[in-house]
């Protein structure tokens, strides 16, 4: 058995939770989601907890049990919760600021770069710390909008400028060895 898939999840308090075959509605105080998971996956609420079970160990039904039992905690955690990744921005004249809803950043460019808000996201931002929180109850959407944005320019190895997920470690390399006479 799957250890992930075996481990019950814990409905809290304020979170509604309608399983209609293969299709599951998680509503919160947040927000509400909807997914439909594979047919396989027997997906059953009882007692405020939901339990995923697998007809057999077929090497898929496997591979899936623990999936859909991580997708469903975190519908139920991004309903209750939310979700949230921070982003840093370092460098000189790299700014930060939020234009309505919509995220405009000067990184070095000749132009600011501009990314709207999807749908279910919200920006927050400290120009003076030059951060980016990107929250959300969908988890893979707050992680896809982040990883967007850190595509515009993530960190270089040599000054360490770029934009970065908060506590990631850039790993530096040293630069040119002017006049250290190792050739001549």
């Amino acid at each position: 058995m799957s250890r992930v898939g075996r481990k019950p999840i814990v409905i809290p308090s304020g979170v509604e939770v309608k399983i209609d075959g293969s299709k599951v509605h998680v509503k919160g105080s947040k927000g509400e989601l909807e997914r439909e998971f594979d047919s396989n996956m027997k997906i059953e609420s009882t007692d405020g907890q939901i339990v995923v079970s697998r007809p057999d160990d077929n090497r898929t039904n496997r591979a899936l049990h623990g999936l859909t039992r991580a997708l469903l905690s975190n519908m139920v955690t991004g309903v209750s919760e939310g979700f949230l990744k921070q982003l840093n921005v370092v460098g000189v004249g790299y700014k930060v600021d939020l234009k309505g809803k919509d995220l405009v950043m000067q990184l070095g460019f000749s132009h600011p770069v501009k990314y709207p808000a999807p749908k279910g996201i919200e920006f927050e931002v400290d120009s003076k710390a030059n951060t980016i929180k990107i929250k959300g109850i969908d988890k893979q959407q707050v992680g896809q909008v982040s990883a967007e944005i850190r595509k515009f320019r993530p960190p270089e190895p040599y000054k360490g400028k770029g934009v970065m997920y908060a506590g990631e470690h850039i790993r530096r390399k040293a630069g040119k060895a002017a006049g250290s006479g190792a050739l001549g």
